[in-house]
């Protein structure tokens, strides 16, 4: 044992959870047990492991004497609590009982701090310990400190980010191969990257909550998973992901969380007219193109690319899910936390002085990428023009099929059209797109995708 940390009494660690993370977290507490206890000036003692059957199959590597189906017990003797354990519920109370008694917690549950963060983020505040969450976003990506506290003395003007690795796989694996969306699902639950039932992915529920904490982080300002507007992945097709690569670009499902300062100050992310002030936090597939660095991320690989006003860009890259990533975040928040009650100190609190409003999904600025089929005669296009100026919606591009395989177009006298629009707010595009598809010659509006990242 080093000298420094014989000095120091050893630092208790509850750990509540021991799923695929937890185990991991309590491999990595055992074995790195002599570098952690240098790192942090105390040894780090595990003394218990929460679980709701003890008597259930476990990794060879979990000492099967440390666990405990009494939750409440472990926590009221613990100086740090690690919760891996998901779920609302009992995490929230759990955490709150070790707060309460003095604990530093750091917790990896996304679920949790995006529907009820601000509860424990007062309650650490009120009983002077620390609260971490590295780990709840982007895996084993440092992405929530450096948010936190590199950028606290910049502006961060956008973050976006694909934050959820089991829809990248699966949109990258239908650009690469030419599987369609439930193809490349299942291939990843058979891969372990998707749950049997995927619905939190696929639907944008998890990268939602994660949008909304470093929304939180990056704006000061409390945002919640409710706050979030979002769209999963199901509607996205093997066309769809053909006419990306067509117009240079490749799908991703997004995580958009950008500061409007509204036209007046004429320096908002992506102004238009009329545009208000607050946040814009928001979900959904998007064509980027393939000159951004988001459009290379590929399998499973998270990736996040901040905007802010004087550090420019950053990008954060690497793996955002799996056991041993993600309890190298938990690891690292659990050092900080543990040198705090050595040396003294505290972490970073919560900072909400912005207080920014929170815009609705109409308020954001964005552009569409727009597939309809039409009559193949002429004024055609003239008349979906003028839908679009009415709405103050100018177009960029206009394009037909170029090369074979990307339409299945075949009916004689239709004609298929792909438009780009400048940008524009939300509500002005959604209600061009309605406009468009009553127009007298417009077949069927075949495909609606937003662009980002250009």
């Amino acid at each position: 044992m080093p000298p420094a940390a014989e000095s120091h009494p050893p630092l208790r660690v509850a750990l509540l959870g021991c799923g695929v993370v937890g185990t991991q977290v309590a491999r990595l507490l055992t074995e790195q047990a002599d570098d952690l206890a240098s790192r942090v000036g105390a040894r780090l003692e595990l003394v218990g492991i929460a679980v709701r059957n003890a008597a259930a199959p476990r990794a060879s590597s979990v000492d099967r004497s440390l666990l405990t189906e009494d939750a409440e017990g472990l926590v009221a003797r613990a100086d740090i609590v690690v919760e891996v354990m998901g779920g609302t519920e009992p995490a929230r109370s759990l955490l709150l009982r070790a707060i309460d008694a003095g604990a530093a917690v750091v917790t990896a549950n996304k679920a949790l701090l995006a529907e009820d963060g601000p509860t424990l983020y007062k309650a650490a505040d009120a009983a002077g310990v620390d609260i971490y969450f590295e780990a709840a976003v982007a895996g084993a990506i440092p992405i929530v400190r450096p948010v936190r506290e590199s950028l606290a003395g910049d502006r961060v003007r956008r973050v976006l980010g694909i934050v959820n690795g089991t829809t990248n796989y699966v949109l990258d694996q239908m650009a690469t191969t030419g599987m369609d969306l439930e193809e490349a699902v299942k291939e990843a639950q058979d891969l372990g990257y998707a749950e049997a039932d995927p619905t939190a992915d696929v639907e944008g529920y998890d990268a939602a909550a994660k949008a909304a904490i470093l929304a939180s982080l990056a704006f000061h300002t409390r945002v919640s998973l409710d706050d979030v507007a979002r769209e999963g992945i199901m509607s996205v097709t093997a066309e769809d992901v053909a006419w990306a690569a067509q117009t240079g670009h490749v799908i991703k499902l997004l995580a958009i969380a950008e500061l409007r300062e509204g036209t007046s100050a004429g320096t908002s992310v992506g102004a238009a007219a009329g545009a208000p002030a607050g946040v814009s936090v928001r979900v959904h597939p998007a064509l980027v193109p393939t000159s951004h660095p988001l459009a290379n991320v590929r399998g499973s690989f998270n990736a996040v690319f901040v905007e802010a006003e004087s550090a420019g860009e950053l990008m954060f890259y690497g793996r955002g899910a799996g056991g041993a990533p993600t309890a190298s975040a938990v690891l690292g928040d659990v050092v900080s936390a543990a040198r705090h009650r050595v040396l003294g100190g505290k972490g970073p609190q919560e900072s909400t002085y912005a207080e920014l409003a929170i815009l609705p999904a109409s308020a954001a600025v964005t552009r569409y990428q727009v597939r309809l089929e039409v009559d193949d005669r002429p004024g055609v296009l003239a008349q979906v023009a003028h839908a679009l100026a009415e709405h103050g919606v100018s177009i960029e591009a206009v394009r037909q099929p170029t090369a074979p395989g990307v339409s299945d177009v075949a009916e004689p006298g239709v004609a298929e059209l792909l438009i780009t629009t400048h940008a524009a707010p939300e509500s002005a595009l959604s209600a061009t797109v309605a406009a468009v598809a009553g127009l007298e010659p417009v077949r069927t509006i075949t495909s609606v995708l937003r662009v980002e990242g250009a």
